[in-house]
């Protein structure tokens, strides 16, 4: 299956062109990365944060959680 009509590759490559879909979108792509990127880890940070933050919280005195987060 070709995507680029190409029948042979037995050719000179810099006469022939872009050889994979979605050329002169890497910018683009690389930029949505880069978002879901950054995002993923701030909702990680906030996620960690209220999960510790509960932990702390439901331990009377904390001893014992801070105990495991210093340990760590």
């Amino acid at each position: 299956m070709s995507t680029n009509g190409m029948t042979s590759w037995a050719v000179d490559l810099k006469d022939v062109g872009a050889i994979y879909p979605f050329q002169g979108s890497e910018v683009l792509l690389v930029i949505l990365g880069l978002a879901f990127w950054i995002g993923w880890h701030i909702l990680q940070m906030r996620n960690e944060a209220a999960e510790i933050s509960s932990e702390l919280n439901s331990d009377p005195r904390g001893e014992d959680t801070k105990k495991a987060i210093d340990r760590y």
